[in-house]
């Protein structure tokens, strides 16, 4: 829960801000800690029921902290202290998420704890890979270089994320289209055409009585289909918060035909891109496999990193544990393999996830170059077919009149 807080300084300086605890007498008892002597903590009256009740509402975008971090590669390259780089980032970030938690970690950092760990209090700005990325900085004393790292590892993974979300905007777009035009042509305009055909006491077409009995089943029966996709759409999202929900979900993502190798091929590259830009900044390879399964983003690669871990701990190399999934292809296993023997795995690590993020963008071209015909010939086909399977019969009846 966020409060708003006043406390006064040892120096006899007021100051106000904005602290997350389950309770006020945390909040209370975080601040004195920090040698304050409080004067007020209130909950936070701006954030309302909505939002506190859907927390995705209060998301940080992106983008946001690839900003965030760049400006901070700046700071520390300008040799400006931690407090007030993260006091000027948070009062001149765009997002109230940022502006929020930055406000904390420069109050954090003021009461004595590290960057990492104020940041660690964040966790809805600031992900498991991003605090370990800063921690290890922090012990190396490469702060500039590491911000400069993620800054360069979040824009290269929010531009691959980002296409691929844009690539299905389209798609998207013309189904949606499709499927209302034709719930409206079947609810609104068959029905009335349907009054003509029965009344011309003509033979009826096999294609058009199946049309007019879908229309009347629309018709008749449409907001009990509504009430069953609500609650199959509501049943599944349950589903997927379960473990084994998820793992279905993820594994049936990377089997889909045509889309599932563009999902391997996201997953590849995020492993690729993760494992070198940790190594690089001296992390610990059992705890680079550990983060990296954390924010890989689908439970079947999360598996298999978890196992990884296992058999790195027990004195294997990466690649043999990598090897025994068919999920990783042995071209990224003997790449590794070659690393490992050669002690420039980081480099072709990096190697990997360049020729992964290539292979995602042509994939995505090549599907955006196949799906938009094909949902356009789908959509005239589909509204055509409609229309001709009663047109021709109310022709045959003016025919008949003339």
């Amino acid at each position: 829960m966020l409060f708003n807080y006043k406390v006064v300084t040892k120096d006899g300086i007021e100051r106000k801000g904005q602290i997350e605890a389950a309770t006020s007498e945390i909040a209370v008892a975080t601040l004195q800690r920090r040698d304050y002597v409080v004067v007020s903590v209130v909950p936070d009256a701006k954030k309302g029921f909505i939002a506190s009740s859907l927390p995705f509402l209060d998301r940080v975008p992106m983008k946001d902290i690839v900003l965030m971090s760049k400006q901070a590669s700046t700071l520390f390259e300008a040799q400006v202290s931690a407090v007030k780089t993260f006091e000027l980032l948070g009062q001149n970030a765009e997002s109230k998420g940022i502006q929020r938690a930055l406000a904390q970690v420069t109050e954090d950092i003021r009461g004595g704890t590290s960057i990492s760990g104020a940041m660690a209090r964040q966790p809805k700005v600031f992900s498991n890979f991003y605090v370990n990325m800063v921690r290890a900085g922090e012990e190396s004393g490469k702060l500039t270089e590491t911000f400069t790292f993620l800054a360069e590892y979040l824009e290269r993974s929010y531009a691959l994320t980002s296409k691929t979300k844009n690539a299905l905007v389209y798609p998207s777009f013309i189904i949606f289209t499709f499927i209302t035009v034709m719930v409206l042509m079947l609810v609104k305009v068959i029905p009335q055409m349907a009054s003509i055909i029965e009344e011309s006491g003509q033979d009826i077409p096999v294609y058009t009585q199946i049309t007019l009995a879908i229309s009347d089943f629309f018709v008749n029966y449409g907001i009990f289909l509504l009430i069953f996709i609500v609650v199959a759409a509501f049943l599944g999202w349950r589903s997927l918060q379960s473990a084994g929900g998820r793992n279905r979900f993820d594994q049936l993502k990377i089997n889909l035909p045509g889309f599932g190798k563009l999902f391997r091929k996201i997953y590849l590259a995020r492993i690729a891109d993760n494992i070198n830009t940790m190594l690089t900044s001296g992390i610990p390879v059992v705890r680079t496999l550990e983060i990296c399964g954390d924010v890989v983003g689908n439970s079947v690669f999360k598996n298999i990193l978890e196992d990884a871990v296992e058999e790195v701990q027990g004195g294997n190399s990466i690649s043999n544990a990598f090897n025994k999934h068919e999920e990783i292809p042995q071209i990224m296993v003997q790449m590794i393999k070659v690393g490992e023997e050669t002690g420039s795995i980081g480099k072709i690590l990096k190697t990997l996830a360049r020729f992964y993020n290539k292979e995602v963008t042509n994939t995505v071209d090549t599907l955006i170059g196949l799906i938009e015909p094909a949902m356009i010939v789908l959509l005239g086909v589909g509204v055509g077919g409609l229309l001709m399977s009663v047109m021709i019969p109310i022709y045959n009846v003016a025919g008949g009149i003339s």
